[in-house]
């Protein structure tokens, strides 16, 4: 009997992955070879440490879906990881969630690309009263994330219909600059949105952090100059712990909820966030550790190009093998994207964080940079940065004037043309 429960079981899994999935090709109404960017005559260059398909357990080898699964439903927190813009990292994600959902229908997913502060907005969605159109407007997806909602629309769907509730995981982006700017405790306690003082770090976190925080502008630092006690690198990790720790806050809330309302089990709480918080326990893990949560279980996407020396035992309790990203040249994208994360401060768009790989990168546009005009237009509202660049065309050059520290300066942003 005990078998027939199994069988039964995974034959439903694969059933709702067979339906999740095929509801994803016609919702995006893309081909594979457009979505990935590679092209059906060209095979991806891959390791041989994470086969496309197969699923590994770092350190340990290979390891079996069902077996990952049964793992995974067993704990009380389920992180998975993401790159966000690799469209094929949320269809993995879909796969996961459709998964565990057919064991643990009492499922709540926690979204890092929300902000506390739209949390009824999600509810409102989960409840059916918006369209997408209203939902994105609402939750101000374009200012709060900006990026494309193609690519987590199937992750809301698949909630709503499912009646799955969605959390918002994150804070505001002026919090997080507060705190790297003046530490926690520099920070007012009515200023903190509630999330309280992060667990300290660990030294292993610190050596994965440090390399990150050189590659910032240091013009005023000779080498050699910037340690590990440099007041500006404890500012910045404290920048990212408190991302960290809110994340990890509102995911034991939800665990923490269920047990006050004298719930006999408590939900399967499922967070969707970028995979720098996850890998090694650095961050959310040991955020929720140090709250007294300690059955979790972290789970990636691995890109089968990636080198197998990152693939360390303890970097995630498994990884799952995808294609890498690649922009495809030959489909024109939904919107044009700077790549930058931003608020309005200091008299323009206070830039937040430099995405790599982005056209702002390419630009040479740097962290703590404020853009003061583009196109010459002065910038008063987060909608004028972001419809300034939106109907900016594929092939021209958008001028930017920027402030950076107490020199201005002209910076060209150029929005490669489409091929034909």
């Amino acid at each position: 009997m005990k078998n027939d429960i199994k069988i039964l079981k995974k034959s439903l899994v694969t059933l709702g992955l067979l339906i999740i999935f095929f509801g994803w090709k016609m919702s995006v109404a893309q081909t594979d070879a457009a979505e990935t960017g590679v092209k059906p005559a060209h095979k991806p260059v891959q390791s041989n440490c994470v086969p496309l398909g197969s699923w590994v357990i770092p350190g340990a080898g290979q390891t079996t879906y069902a077996d990952v699964i049964d793992h995974a439903v067993s704990n009380s927190v389920v992180l998975l990881g993401e790159t966000h813009v690799n469209a094929d990292h949320h269809r993995w994600q879909l796969q996961m969630l459709a998964a565990m959902h057919t064991v643990r229908p009492d499922m709540v997913i926690g979204f890092e690309m929300f902000p506390r502060r739209v949390q009824p907005i999600l509810d409102q969605w989960i409840a059916g009263e918006l369209s997408e159109k209203e939902f994105l407007a609402a939750s101000e997806w374009d200012k709060v994330w900006n990026t494309d909602p193609a690519l987590y629309l199937p992750l809301f769907h698949f909630a709503r219909m499912n009646h799955i509730p969605i959390v918002a995981l994150n804070i505001e982006q002026r919090l997080r600059r507060l705190v790297s700017e003046k530490g926690f405790h520099g920070v007012p306690i009515e200023e903190r949105e509630g999330v309280t003082r992060p667990a300290e770090p660990s030294q292993a976190y610190l050596d994965f952090l440090f390399p990150i925080y050189k590659q910032h502008d240091r013009e005023d630092k000779k080498d050699g100059e910037i340690g590990y006690d440099d007041p500006d690198f404890k500012r910045f990790y404290a920048g990212q712990q408190l991302w960290d720790r809110a994340m990890a806050q509102i995911l034991y809330q939800v665990l923490n909820d269920a047990k006050h309302l004298g719930n006999a089990e408590k939900p399967l709480a499922v967070g969707i966030m970028g995979s720098g918080h996850v890998v090694h326990g650095y961050g959310v893990p040991h955020q929720l550790n140090d709250l007294g949560v300690q059955d979790i279980a972290s789970i990636l996407p691995w890109d089968i190009n990636k080198s197998c020396s990152q693939l360390a035992a303890g970097v995630a309790d498994a990884v799952f093998g995808v294609l890498p990203h690649v922009s495809d040249p030959f489909s024109a994208p939904q919107y044009q994207r700077l790549g930058i994360r931003f608020e309005m401060a200091r008299g323009g768009a206070l830039v937040l964080q430099v995405e790599k790989g982005s056209i702002a990168e390419a630009s040479g546009l740097q962290d703590a940079d404020v853009i003061l005009e583009m196109a010459g237009l002065m910038l008063e509202t987060t909608d004028d940065v972001i419809n300034i660049v939106k109907r900016h065309a594929p092939g021209t050059w958008l001028p930017l004037k920027v402030k950076r520290k107490n020199r201005e300066m002209e910076i060209i942003a150029k929005f490669p043309a489409l091929k034909s």
